[in-house]
């Protein structure tokens, strides 16, 4: 998203009154997976102007805090919840169909370690506005995904409305770091599963070897 855009969605939100300034940031963050408002307004975006926006008083920073967690983790569960039973039909949405080579990859992760990927798409655009519906359709049972999700809700959403909060003004550098933190993670995750995918199949070779010389 353009610094011309925030700044203007900075500005809009101070105009309005507290009460509708948490009301909007908890239905953007809540309809960031279960409506995929995602696809069109990254939540992260929406927190951090409106730590901003508590920076100058307009909203107390502990119930915004609150809020922004709440709010993401019940988006995240229903969004699991249209993905247990909608499966197919989410994957026929224009927007995700595109990414489906991405979609399979990712589903293959959540079959195997499917809480670290919920946790750590939490941090990425993209994956934070699929990823709950994966979770559903890959069958992970919910108190797994609960659990991950919460840890990653948790910390996401105070970290950010945090980072919107101390930032101030400065929401431009603030916004160009946190995209490269999402992408440092992903990055993590990838060489986490090459690893152990070496470390899988170098077993499987191993195993394949004792048996042929038995």
């Amino acid at each position: 998203m353009s610094a011309t855009v925030v700044a203007y969605v900075l500005h809009e939100i101070q105009r309005l009154p507290g009460g509708l300034v948490y009301g909007l940031v908890a239905l953007l963050v809540f309809g960031e997976a279960a409506l995929f408002i995602g696809f069109v307004l990254p939540g992260e975006t929406s927190v951090i102007v409106a730590g901003v926006v508590a920076s100058q008083g307009h909203v107390n920073i502990g119930v915004l805090c609150a809020l922004v967690v709440v709010a993401a983790v019940i988006g995240d569960s229903v969004g699991y919840a249209i993905g247990n039973r909608f499966g197919d039909r989410l994957l026929a949405v224009r927007m995700i169909a595109k990414r489906r080579a991405e979609i399979d990859r990712t589903l293959d992760a959540l079959r195997r370690r499917g809480p670290t990927y919920v946790f750590v798409g939490r941090f990425t655009a993209f994956l934070r506005a699929v990823m709950p519906g994966l979770a559903g359709m890959s069958k992970m049972h919910y108190r797994r995904f609960l659990i991950a999700n919460a840890a990653g809700g948790l910390i996401w959403g105070v970290s950010f409305t945090l980072l919107g909060y101390f930032a101030g003004h400065a929401l431009t550098k603030i916004e160009r770091w946190a995209s490269w933190m999402g992408v440092g993670l992903l990055l993590l995750l990838i060489a986490l599963w090459v690893t152990l995918r070496i470390r899988s199949k170098r077993r499987e070779a191993r195993a394949a070897s004792g048996e042929r010389v038995e």
